[in-house]
């Protein structure tokens, strides 16, 4: 039996009396890309900090390729690349400041670290701002910079947070190609994300997660059997799952009544 690469059991997260994740179970397996997806304040970014060792979990326990995340965070981070929905940055540095630095902590051969870094620069066009500081860069270069630090070490594991943000169409394109080579050669994505569009194209499994827990999971095909929608969307399907369809339309309801009676006025 093949083991997961990501194995998170009963997590739970309180930031006072609130309660971000509330009893969480999930597993992702080699080759796959798990897509998790929610509304906002569901958990998404909470489970994807306490998986890569960010934020410590209240109760619950998080492995990734066999290394507890809490009791042994250094070999568990080795194992990770993660891009932040907002890039965490040393600012103060350029680019390539930054990917030496990302080299030296991981232990990685110059030679090698070099090719990979240009091979990726020139991919997702950032050649030409390498050595400038971080702080002057777009939010869509610096968003470049964060993945290009995630894939440096070619990690068996991607956690990302909402990673197309901010980008251009090409390096869209180009993320999504990356990460479809990752999974073929084995490695494991946890893919957070609020674009159904994305989720339905992009994921191999789906976690819909809803009050900090995993309310569904499965395929396209397997969440529209558990809403009882043969041919629904996977929007249709959360909408139902997340017991948001009927208070949605009754806002649209009010809404368009709401204009509707303007425009008679």
């Amino acid at each position: 039996m093949v083991d997961a690469l990501i194995e998170a059991a009963g997590l739970t997260k309180k930031f006072g009396s609130f309660g971000a994740l509330n009893g969480l179970d999930l597993r992702v397996m080699p080759g796959e890309i798990y897509g998790l997806l929610g509304p906002n304040g569901a958990g998404k970014t909470t489970t994807l900090k306490i998986t890569a060792g960010l934020i410590e979990p209240t109760t619950g326990s998080v492995v990734v390729s066999g290394f507890d995340v809490t009791r042994d965070p250094i070999h568990a981070k080795s194992q990770i690349g993660y891009v932040a929905e907002t890039p965490i940055l040393y600012e103060s540095l350029t680019p390539r400041e930054l990917l030496e630095f990302e080299a030296s902590v991981r232990g990685l051969a110059k030679d090698s670290m070099n090719r990979r870094a240009r091979q990726l620069a020139e991919a997702f066009e950032v050649v030409s701002i390498f050595d400038l500081p971080i702080a002057t860069l777009s939010m869509g270069t610096k968003q470049k910079v964060a993945i290009i630090a995630a894939l440096l070490h070619q990690p068996p594991i991607l956690l990302l947070d909402e990673p197309l943000n901010s980008l251009d169409a090409r390096s869209n394109r180009i993320l999504k190609e990356l990460i479809s080579l990752h999974v073929q050669r084995g490695g494991a994505v946890l893919f957070s994300t609020h674009i159904m569009e994305i989720a339905q194209r992009l994921c191999s499994r789906i976690g819909i997660i809803f009050g900090g827990k995993i309310v569904a999971e499965g395929d396209l095909d397997q969440l529209r059997a558990r809403a009882g929608e043969k041919d629904a969307t996977l929007e249709e399907v959360f909408m139902k799952l997340t017991n948001e369809a009927s208070e949605v339309e009754n806002i649209v309801r009010t809404l368009r009544e709401s204009f509707f009676d303007d425009e008679g006025r």
